[in-house]
């Protein structure tokens, strides 16, 4: 997969989620494409119950901002950084989502795989937020992705690449005590 390949598809992605054309968001997916949408929910598979899903979602949300930021690609897979704002319908529940996607494309283009991470900030029209439960503060408002090029992993020095797991190890000792 090439950076121009991956931000074709995300492009491709924002634009069904933000005309709510369920059917343009099937057609980015195999025929025996796997989208999971939360980590521990079992996924969608095959186009015909993404788009299910996607029909859901355009009677659901409307005031659609999607943008999103490539963060690596490697020879199978892209990793992006993603935000999103909508409000809910009926109840007018204003939604903003940041997260992470996991995607492995196939042959033109399509997904054969797309993971989503994200945290939630919800408010009801009472102003009062419901946050996601591992949220501790209020979310910032969207920001503006910063421009640069993405990271290719299979790049990067020696010396950076054990930098960088060194780091996450120390991230990962301190966590679990």
């Amino acid at each position: 997969m090439t950076s121009h390949e991956f931000q074709t598809w995300l492009d491709a992605y924002g634009r069904a989620w933000q005309a709510r054309d369920a059917e343009a968001a099937a057609d980015l997916f195999t025929d025996g494409a796997a989208y999971h949408e939360a980590p521990f929910v079992e996924p969608m598979r095959g186009r015909n119950q993404i788009f299910v899903y996607w029909s859901h979602v355009a009677r659901t949300q409307e005031q659609i901002r999607f943008r999103c930021e490539i963060l690596s690609v490697a020879t199978q897979h892209g990793i992006a950084h993603g935000w999103t704002s909508f409000v809910r319908v009926p109840e007018q529940t204003h939604v903003k989502l940041d997260g992470i996607f996991l995607v492995t494309l196939r042959a033109y283009g399509r997904c054969e795989t797309l993971r989503e991470w994200w945290q939630r900030k919800q408010t009801r029209t009472d102003q009062t937020a419901d946050l996601s439960p591992n949220l501790r503060r209020a979310s910032p408002p969207l920001p503006d992705p910063p421009t640069r090029d993405p990271i290719n992993l299979y790049t990067l020095e020696p010396d950076t690449q054990r930098a960088g797991r060194d780091k996450c190890r120390a991230k990962r000792a301190a966590f679990d005590q």
